[in-house]
């Protein structure tokens, strides 16, 4: 397994500690609003898979899935697919930065585009957005779905 402390290859070295230690522990999964809102769609009775893989051939996982519902819900971190209501753009190592977050909006919306295609629906959370509301706001599309199929 790779070395975190150590930077990968084609990433700039971080520009303090303080920043290092960040972003080796920004976590990929079970983010703290994945679990809260997990937790909110479960007291509503909700029941789904998590990280699930749904296409064949793409390393991309949903944070929440509703299958029977083909209802998919990614929680989108402010600064890392850059919100445009709270995300940033770091004056230190700008230009690396500028690129990744845009590089993770390309491939976001190709996802959301690929997976429609196969029939899912997309809903996308920001981190900012309280638990409770994202919650019911996505209660509301599977549900909808569910008695759409019925």
């Amino acid at each position: 397994m790779r070395d975190p402390s150590k930077p990968r290859p084609g990433v700039p070295e971080a520009s303090s500690d303080a920043a290092r230690k960040r972003m080796v522990a920004a976590r990929g999964r079970d983010t703290k609003p994945e679990r809260q809102l997990r937790s909110h769609l479960h007291r509503l009775g909700l029941r789904f898979r998590i990280q699930r893989k749904l296409l064949d051939g793409l390393r991309r996982k949903a944070d929440i899935v509703f299958g029977p519902a083909r209802v998919v819900v990614f929680i989108d971190g402010c600064f890392w697919h850059g919100c445009p209501v709270h995300g940033t753009w770091p004056k230190q190592n700008a230009e690396f930065w500028r690129d990744k977050i845009e590089t993770n909006r390309r491939r976001d919306a190709d996802t959301d585009a690929r997976l429609a295609e196969a029939g899912w629906l997309v809903l996308r959370v920001w981190e900012h957005e309280g638990p409770l509301e994202a919650a019911r706001r996505v209660e509301g599309v599977v549900r909808g779905r569910r008695s759409e199929k019925n």
